[in-house]
């Protein structure tokens, strides 16, 4: 249920109705608006009785929620949801690029590429410390002395810096030296990993899990927002279907409903998305046509050298021709590059 408080309810008439959903032992979850300020209920099992807080001083209306996601519904909050940062908004207004290595592989490379992207305009740097890896032989990154590194390029740069969480272990540290905490596509429905990040205060850039429905992924988001984080960016990554031209299939026919559905920005990956550099051009522009808020892509100063991801990472005058492009359409769709 979404409770909508008059345009001058007093704070006192917002408490009030906080303090009455408490006492049904329901949650509370206050979201002010531009004009008046709403209050989300959550933790029912049944329908819950609109007189209840129909009669209260400052309520303007009580609306039934109809979605099983209700926080991430566009039921319980209308307009689209912007995510502000020192260097930029995520929102519907801007196209954001986030890019850089599969991997932290070592101090000077990251250094290198943060360097490259600040000069090229992106303010959001990607790289894995953590990296859940297919086969146990290969490179699983480089762990805590990784989350340093990315530290170390924050404070030097002033780039933003996107890494993933793989286990509750590790959450307080990737929270520190990330600006977002990226949950992967193998951890999308590892719910206590999910309460966990409910409890950051750090955005969320949650992807799709590789056979997950619209609803199986907005549901996982509400996971993290029921726990009171309210910062998740959506991520499109491909999914696992019959093809074999491409590593996974990008979905992109999933971003027209999910903006239907959720007021959440979503992102999308074309590099897993694809899985060949050749093809992340092509899908990135076409991610901005379909209505993505940004991409998440995949740059290394020497893609053939990686240790992990180099086949599907732009070099950096492929990141360079890509931004020139995106800039170039980006007007047509109402949005600035970011």
């Amino acid at each position: 249920m979404l409770v909508v408080m008059q345009s001058h309810a007093a704070d006192s008439e917002i408490a009030r109705v906080v303090e009455v959903i408490k006492g049904q032992g329901l949650s509370p979850h206050v979201m002010p608006g531009a004009t008046r300020t709403a209050i989300g209920i959550t933790g029912n099992t049944g329908a819950v009785d609109k007189s209840l807080f129909e009669v209260l001083p400052g309520v303007d209306e009580a609306i039934r929620v109809t979605k099983p996601y209700k926080l991430a519904s566009r039921e319980m909050h209308h307009d689209d949801t912007s995510i502000p940062f020192t260097q930029g908004t995520i929102g519907p207004k801007t196209f954001t690029v986030v890019a850089g290595p599969c991997s932290v592989e070592n101090e000077s490379m990251v250094l290198k590429t943060a360097e490259f992207l600040v000069s090229v305009g992106v303010k959001f740097l990607r790289a894995g410390a953590f990296k859940p890896r297919t086969s146990p032989y290969a490179f699983q990154g480089m762990g805590l002395e990784g989350l340093k590194i990315l530290a170390k390029a924050r404070e030097r740069t002033g780039i933003a810096i996107v890494t993933e969480l793989m286990d509750t272990e590790h959450a307080s540290a990737v929270e520190e030296a990330s600006d977002i905490i990226q949950i992967g596509t193998r951890n999308m429905q590892n719910f206590s990993l999910l309460k966990r990040v409910g409890k950051c205060r750090k955005p969320v850039l949650l992807k799709r899990g590789m056979s997950a429905t619209l609803e199986d992924w907005l549901m996982a988001a509400e996971y993290v927002m029921a726990g009171g984080n309210y910062q998740v960016i959506l991520c499109e990554r491909g999914v696992r279907t019959f093809s074999d031209h491409s590593r996974n299939t990008l979905d992109l026919g999933v971003i027209p409903p999910a903006k239907s559905l959720s007021h959440l920005p979503i992102f999308v990956d074309p590099s897993h998305g694809t899985g060949k550099r050749s093809y992340v051009p092509a899908m990135s522009l076409a991610s901005l046509a379909a209505g993505a808020d940004g991409i998440l892509i995949e740059a290394h100063p020497d893609p053939d050298k990686a240790m992990s991801d180099g086949a599907q990472s732009l070099d950096f005058p492929g990141v360079e021709k890509l931004l020139g492009r995106l800039k170039e359409l980006a007007p047509a769709f109402g949005r600035t590059l970011s």
